[in-house]
C-alpha cells in the first residue's frame, strides 16, 4: 500500500511537471507572436482590407477596444492588419493601439479617397508624399483659418506630415505595376472629418494645399507615426472625384478601388 502511494505521488508530480512545461511552451509561443517585428497595415473600412485578409494566413485575432487586429503572414512578411474605422479619431486610436501592443517597424495605410486634381480619374492611385489636416484651425467672423500646427512639438502653423521617402517610392513602383504609370501619382493628400462632395471645396483643396486627393484618416495616422518615429505611407485609390456625384461614384467603384489599393500593398510586401 505504501508502495502504491509512492507511485501515485510520483505520477502526480510527473503530470504537474508536464503541465508546467506545456503552459510554459504555450506562453512562449504567445510571447513570440507579440514580440515579432511586424508591418502595420491599417484601413478604415472592410472593403479596404478584405483582399488583404483573403491573401493572408492569420495566426491570431486580438480584439482590443472592440477593434480586431489580425496577426498574420502575408507574402512571407509578419503583419498586423486592422480596420480601425472611419475618421481621424478612430484612425489615430487604431494606429496608437497597434504601436502600443505590437512590435511595429513601419505602417502602411491603405484605402480609398476622393480625387481633387483635375487630371486624375476614378480608380487612379495616389501615393501620399505628405498629408495635411485641411479642417484643423479656427472659425472666426471672417470664416475658417487653417492653423494645422502643434505648438507642443515646436511645430509651426501649417504642418504637413511627411511620409517615408523609401516607402513612398516602393508604393509608387507597386502602383505602376498594378494600375500602370498613367494612373499612378505621388503628391499631397488632404485629411478631414468630412466626406467631400463639393466642387467648390475641391477647388479650395487644390488652391490652398495643392492636394491630389482627400480622405478622412491619413494625416491622423501620420501624426502618431511621426511622434513615435515610425516610417509610414498612405496608399489611396480614387473611388470618386469629391464632387456632386461623389456618393454615386463611390457606390459604383468603392469596392474595386479598395481592392486595387490592397493589391498595391501586397506588391509592396513582395518587394520589401
Amino acid at each position: 500500500m505504501k508502495r502504491f502511494g509512492c507511485i501515485l505521488l510520483a505520477f502526480t508530480l510527473l503530470i504537474a511537471c508536464l503541465t508546467v512545461v506545456l503552459v510554459g511552451c504555450s506562453a512562449s509561443k504567445e510571447t513570440s507572436l507579440e514580440d515579432k517585428e511586424r508591418i502595420g497595415i491599417i484601413s478604415a473600412m472592410d472593403n479596404e482590407i478584405n483582399t488583404l485578409l483573403n491573401a493572408a494566413t492569420v495566426e491570431r485575432v486580438d480584439t482590443i477596444g472592440g477593434v480586431k487586429y489580425y496577426l498574420a503572414k502575408l507574402r512571407g512578411k509578419d503583419v498586423v492588419i486592422t480596420r480601425a474605422g472611419i475618421g481621424k479619431v478612430r484612425a489615430s486610436s487604431g494606429v496608437t493601439t497597434m504601436l502600443n501592443e505590437y512590435n511595429i517597424s513601419k505602417v502602411i495605410f491603405t484605402g480609398i479617397a476622393g480625387g481633387v486634381a483635375d487630371n486624375l480619374e476614378v480608380l487612379d492611385e495616389v501615393i501620399a508624399t505628405k498629408l495635411v489636416e485641411h479642417d484643423y484651425g479656427i472659425i472666426t467672423n471672417d470664416g475658417f483659418m487653417w492653423t494645422s500646427g502643434d505648438p507642443g512639438m515646436g511645430v509651426q502653423d501649417g504642418i504637413y506630415y511627411e511620409c517615408d521617402s523609401a516607402l513612398v517610392q516602393l508604393a509608387y513602383n507597386a502602383a505602376v505595376a498594378i494600375v500602370g504609370q498613367d494612373h499612378a501619382h505621388k503628391g499631397v493628400i488632404a485629411t478631414g472629418d468630412q466626406f467631400i462632395a463639393s466642387e467648390t471645396y475641391v477647388q479650395r483643396l487644390q488652391q490652398e494645399y495643392n492636394a491630389l486627393a482627400c480622405e478622412m484618416e491619413g494625416a491622423s495616422v501620420g501624426v502618431i507615426c511621426q511622434r513615435f518615429n515610425i516610417p509610414f505611407v498612405v496608399v489611396r485609390a480614387l473611388s470618386d472625384k469629391a464632387d456632386g456625384q461623389a456618393h454615386e461614384s463611390y457606390e459604383n467603384f468603392g469596392d474595386v478601388a479598395g481592392a486595387n489599393s490592397s493589391n498595391i500593398v501586397i506588391k509592396m510586401l513582395e518587394s520589401l
